[in-house]
């Protein structure tokens, strides 16, 4: 997916405010950044942190990231956004980013497994299973934990890298370390009843739900299996909003899921941009060949 068209066509007056700040986020802020958008960006994130790559879009001159500042409230009718502690943001248009969870806890040593949830992670994941190879001299035996969409798309990645796969649905209560230099790779699990698999690394593709609870309270419609309901161009069934990433629901399926956040991005900023330039009467940008 191509990047929107440099223009200096939008309002400076248009006010975007994005709630969430992971992956699809940034790429959203990066993307509408590179076609020049000359409104302003707020970004409520639900991280205490300053991770760098949330530092580096807070410098961009158009970009507000407020930290610690999670979105808690949507008025609809008067196109605000309101936070946990209270302060209360305006907005042209909204873009809901905030992600999916895990349905269940982590597993013990988990930190220590390779996951995958979304498209984006395949690539990771090729990186790994590639240094462990090296590492090991032959082709790697994975362990895969999960069922459903996620647990089958990981195990078609892992084929595609050279892993000779051995897939449990069974959750373990426990993820052995292993001995990889990369220190990215556990090497076996450990069930409930003290029995266990092994091999050269282990992948969860568990479960997640969309949070979804932000919209939904906002009378958004949402997937009876969780995610805000979008159509093929991002919007959401509220005028002004719309969603992105892991929190968005395309025919029932979780978006990151069926798109990287990368082409998503691109195509939500091209939409988000056509709708600045009509609130501003410009002519809509179109997006790059």
């Amino acid at each position: 997916m191509s990047a929107p068209a440099p223009s200096p066509s939008t309002s400076a007056a248009t006010r975007i405010v994005i709630a969430g700040a992971g992956p699809a986020a940034q790429a959203l802020v990066s993307q509408l950044d590179r076609a020049r958008f000359t409104g302003t960006i707020t970004v409520l994130s639900n991280r205490d942190d300053t991770p760098e790559e949330l530092l580096e879009l807070a410098l961009l001159p158009q970009v507000s990231v407020r930290f610690g500042q999670p979105a808690s409230h949507i008025d609809a009718v008067n196109r605000t956004v309101a936070t946990a502690d209270g302060m209360e943001f305006a907005y042209d248009q909204l873009v809901i980013a905030t992600g999916s969870a895990p349905v269940a806890s982590p597993v013990e040593g988990a930190d220590a497994c390779l996951s995958y949830s979304t498209i984006d992670d395949a690539a990771r994941i090729g990186e790994a299973v590639s240094e462990v190879a090296r590492e090991l001299g032959r082709r790697p035996l994975g362990i895969l934990v999960g069922n459903g969409t996620a647990a089958g798309q990981a195990e078609a990645v892992l084929r595609a890298q050279g892993v000779r796969p051995i897939r449990t649905t069974a959750r373990p209560a426990a993820v052995v370390p292993g001995t990889s230099a990369s220190g990215l790779a556990a090497s076996a699990v450990i069930f409930e009843d003290g029995s266990s698999m092994n091999g050269d690394l282990v992948v969860l593709a568990e479960e997640r739900v969309s949070r979804d609870g932000l919209a939904a309270s906002a009378g958004l419609r949402t997937a009876p299996s969780g995610g805000i309901v979008i159509t093929q161009d991002f919007r959401t069934s509220v005028p002004g909003i719309w969603a992105l990433g892991d929190a968005a629901a395309f025919d029932g399926v979780r978006l990151g899921l069926l798109v990287a956040a990368a082409s998503a991005a691109g195509a939500c900023a091209t939409q988000l941009l056509t709708a600045a330039s009509a609130d501003s009467g410009a002519v809509p940008l179109q997006a790059a060949a």
